[in-house]
Formats: structure tokens, C-alpha cells, sequence
């Protein structure tokens, strides 16, 4: 049995499905939070993070000094095996924290870097690493002068958000504002920290589109699999951004383009710096070879981390404690082939009016897990936070999963009455 630090959680996914794993596995940890009154549950009762904590610490985790003072005050009066999150806002203070106790850890200087897209770029370009044009802008001046250098399109992001909110694709300098706009229009994010409000400028790559999911520890990275992903492309109009539809594991390559998307990405993760962690690298295949889209120094969001355990055994949440622990990650038993999970998406803002199919998909033993939405919820197209249901299905001897799950998500009836535009 262990005893670990958990510093802040994500509320849904992977901050629902890590407390008990803790708990199954005999561990204890200590939730260090700013506010415990974050996680409730919609009817009030609390959140399974506050519920199956052993002690709940409030500290001001915004800010360094205050939580490595409170995380020292905590040791001192117990034992702490490790510290984690999968919260990507509390990375690098995970980092930072495992640092001031002797834990095991990436450095935390590394993490300030490869949450920041625009650090891995200069990073990357520092290092050699083939990557795609880009620049980086603090004003609109400062990003119209970018866009007529690299040229049109590109896509826009804000460099420190997550969940693909405020990226935008532009075709033109109208756009560019209304993109720019948005992406250092936040000051802060959803857990009150402060923004860089800077704006990331890049050439649009051409491709299908990957995410490889691996593990480094002692500066050695293994690559536990790739994901094919499917992604609702963005029209011009202002607004617009990349929403992901769907994944596929394993990604199906030919041997030459596996080893040529695994070499890029251990490029990468080693131009970082990054020696310890589970990370989940999205890049697109070009003409030219494979390019870095994101880094994510955490698990694959999106059920990609469920996907992952399915067919490979490797838990990546389990592989976010071990490494936490200091240990080597092990897989438990697989279940499947191939595992895929399409998304339902609205096309429109609105309110859904009714659900018809969705029954089926209780009664479908390939269906592992789904969730439609109920009558009465506004919907919107948006990032990947607005996605409105799913359905998760596996191909216990074949690679057919993708397949399924897109037939069966196609075949739910979802009546959106659409939001009038007020005058």
C-alpha cells in the first residue's frame, strides 16, 4: 500500500475512474485542493475524488511557494510515496512538488515547457526536429505580420488551453482577427489560473491524423500503441474549430509508417527534455513525414486511455501511479483486437427534443459504453468539450471496432431543435 498526493483532478473521464482505482489497489491519498467544494457531483453528494480521499488539504495550489508549503507540512506529518493529478492545469506543479520531496517525477522546468505549445515548438527548432512553420504573437499587429509571412491557411490557438478550446482555422485576415480575438481574449482558465495570452500561428498541415500514447521513464520511452483519430474539419466561417469524431485503436499502418510516427515522437518527447511520464502526442502524416500537432505530457483524453487498456492491458491510469511510484509499469490482461469510440456531435446550438435508438445500444455486446443526450440539454458545436454523447465498442477478434461504432452512433435519431438568433 501506498500513500500519495493528489494535487487537484479533472472532474469527469479520468477524475471519476482514478480514485477507485486507487482505492482497489490499496492505496491512500490526500486530495490538496483550493477548493473542495469543486467537487460535487451535480445532486450535491461529493465527487468520488473528495469522497475516497483519506484527508482533504486546502492550499492555495495556484501558487508555488504556498503549495510546496503546505505539500512539506503534509510529509512531514506522514508518509508520501508520490504525487500525481490528471488535471493537465497541476503538471507542472505535480513536477515541482515531487522535486521539493525527493518523489519521482519529470523536472518541473521540463513540464513548464511541454504544457506550453509554444515552448515545444521553439523547443523542437532548437533541437533540429523537422516541425511546421510557426510564430508566435501577442498583438493583432504582431499576428497579421505572422500570417503574411507564413502565409494562409493556418490554424490559431491560444498556447496554454486544452480540449482543442479556441482553435480556429483562418483563410484570410478577417478571420485571423476574429481568431487572434479569441485566443488571448481569456485572462484566465477554468481553474482561475492566469494566461499567457499569447497566440500560437501555424501552417496547416495536410494529413491523416495520429496520437501515440507512451510511457518514458529513466529517459527511455516506450510507445504502448497509436490511435487513429477522426476529426471534424472546420469550415472558414468565424468560429469554427477541430473537433474530434472518433478513434480507432490500434491505428491501422503499414510497418514503415508505425516506425516512422514512433521515431518522430521520441524525437520530440527527447527535444522536450522529458525523461518520466505517460504522454499522449498527437502529429499528422504529411507528404514530408510525420509533424508534431500537440504534446500532452498526461493520458490520452477522449477514452483513448480506456481503448488503450482494452487491447494492450496497459492501463494508463494505472501507468500514471507506477510512474508516480517509481515502478515499472505492467499490462494486465487485454480484451480485444481493436477498440473504437464514435462521438455525437450537435450540428447546430440547440436543444435536443428527443433520443430514438439508443436502446439498441444496451442490448449490442459489442457496445462496452455509451451516453446520449437527454431531452432538454442546450448543445452547441464548439471544441471537443461540446461533444454530446458517445458510443465505445470493441472487436474482441478482429479490427472491425471503427466500423461498428460508427454504423451504430449513425443510426441513433438525435432531434435538435435549433436556438433562433435573438435580434
Amino acid at each position: 500500500m501506498a500513500n500519495l498526493l493528489m494535487i487537484e483532478s479533472w472532474l469527469q473521464s479520468t477524475g471519476l475512474m482514478l480514485p477507485p482505482l486507487l482505492r482497489d489497489g490499496g492505496h491512500t491519498y490526500v486530495l490538496v485542493t483550493r477548493d473542495p467544494d469543486l467537487y460535487r457531483l451535480p445532486d450535491g453528494t461529493p465527487h468520488p475524488v473528495l469522497a475516497l480521499a483519506d484527508g482533504v488539504v486546502v492550499a492555495e495550489t495556484n501558487d508555488d511557494a504556498a503549495l510546496v508549503a503546505a505539500t512539506r507540512r503534509i510529509a512531514a506529518a506522514r508518509t508520501i510515496d508520490g504525487v500525481l493529478t490528471t488535471c493537465d492545469y497541476y503538471l507542472p506543479a505535480v513536477a515541482l512538488v515531487a522535486e521539493e520531496l525527493g518523489l519521482p517525477g519529470a523536472p518541473a522546468d521540463v513540464l513548464r515547457t511541454a504544457t506550453r505549445k509554444h515552448r515545444v515548438r521553439q523547443a523542437l527548432a532548437a533541437r533540429g526536429v523537422p516541425d511546421v512553420p510557426f510564430a508566435v504573437a501577442a498583438t493583432r499587429d504582431q499576428a497579421h505580420k505572422a500570417a503574411a509571412d507564413l502565409g494562409y491557411p493556418l490554424v490559431v490557438k491560444p498556447v496554454d488551453m486544452n480540449s482543442g478550446t479556441g482553435v480556429r482555422k483562418v483563410v484570410d485576415e478577417a478571420g485571423l482577427a476574429v481568431a487572434f480575438a479569441e485566443a488571448v481574449a481569456p485572462e484566465r482558465n477554468t481553474r482561475d489560473q492566469p494566461l499567457e495570452r499569447l497566440a500560437l500561428l501555424e501552417r496547416v498541415l495536410q494529413g491523416p491524423e495520429y496520437s501515440v500514447e507512451s510511457v518514458t521513464r529513466d529517459g527511455v520511452t516506450r510507445v504502448l500503441g497509436i490511435t487513429a483519430k477522426s476529426v471534424a474539419e472546420p469550415g472558414v466561417e468565424a468560429g469554427s474549430g477541430f473537433v474530434e469524431s472518433g478513434h480507432l485503436f490500434p491505428a491501422p499502418l503499414a510497418p514503415a509508417e508505425r516506425a516512422a510516427i514512433e521515431r518522430h515522437v521520441v524525437a520530440v518527447l527527447d527535444a522536450v527534455g522529458l525523461t518520466h511520464g505517460i504522454s499522449h502526442t498527437e502529429v499528422r502524416v504529411t507528404a514530408v513525414g510525420p509533424r508534431l500537432i500537440e504534446l500532452n505530457p498526461r493520458q490520452g483524453g477522449g477514452y483513448i486511455f480506456e481503448l488503450v487498456r482494452l487491447v494492450t492491458g496497459f492501463n494508463p491510469l494505472q501507468v500514471l501511479v507506477d510512474l508516480a511510484l517509481g515502478r515499472e509499469p505492467v499490462p494486465g490482461p487485454s480484451v480485444a483486437t481493436s477498440a473504437a469510440v464514435a462521438f455525437l456531435l450537435a450540428d447546430a446550438d440547440g436543444v435536443v427534443r428527443e433520443v430514438r435508438g439508443a436502446q439498441r445500444l444496451a442490448e449490442d455486446g459489442r457496445v462496452l459504453g455509451h451516453e446520449t443526450p437527454s431531452a432538454g440539454r442546450e448543445v452547441r458545436p464548439g471544441d471537443n468539450n461540446e461533444r454530446i454523447g458517445h458510443v465505445l465498442v470493441v472487436d474482441r477478434t478482429g479490427h472491425e471496432a471503427k466500423t461498428w461504432a460508427d454504423d451504430l452512433a449513425s443510426g441513433l435519431n438525435i432531434t435538435i431543435d435549433a436556438r433562433i438568433p435573438t435580434p
